[in-house]
C-alpha cells in the first residue's frame, strides 16, 4: 500500500518530532559537527539529518534514533543497561497479551 502524500497527524505527534529535531541540532553543534560528519558516522545522506532535525514525520524513527545515538543523545532517562533492561521487561508483559484483538461484535446497550 503506497504512503499517503500528506497523512494527518496529531498536534503530540507533530510537536513531538520538532523537539526530537531540536535536540539532535542542538547535541550536533555542541559537538561542534556538520550535518555531514553526522550523516556519514550514521551512514546515511546530509539530507536525511537535516529533515530529522527539521522534524519531518516522514522520516524513519529508525534514523533518527541511529543518529541521536551517533551524537550521544539519550532520549530516555536511562543507560544502556537500563534500556535493555526495560525493553525485557515489555517483552516478558507482551507475551502475557493475546497475540490478535478483534473488534466487539457485542452489541452495547446503554440506554438507561
Amino acid at each position: 500500500m503506497p504512503k499517503p502524500a500528506n497523512r494527518p497527524t496529531s498536534r503530540y505527534a507533530t510537536e513531538a518530532a520538532e523537539l526530537l529535531g531540536l535536540l539532535i541540532r542542538h547535541a550536533r553543534i555542541a559537538r561542534k559537527m556538520t550535518a555531514q560528519e553526522v550523516a556519514e558516522r550514521a551512514g546515511m545522506s546530509r539530507g536525511l539529518v537535516s529533515r530529522i532535525e527539521k522534524g519531518d514525520l516522514g522520516t524513519s524513527i529508525g534514523a533518527a534514533f541511529e543518529v541521536a545515538a551517533v551524537l550521544g543523545l539519550r532520549l530516555f532517562d536511562l543507560d544502556g543497561r537500563g534500556i535493555t533492561f526495560r525493553a525485557t521487561e515489555a517483552r516478558s508483559v507482551n507475551t502475557l497479551l493475546p497475540q490478535t484483538v478483534r473488534a466487539s461484535s457485542a452489541q452495547v446497550d446503554d440506554d438507561f
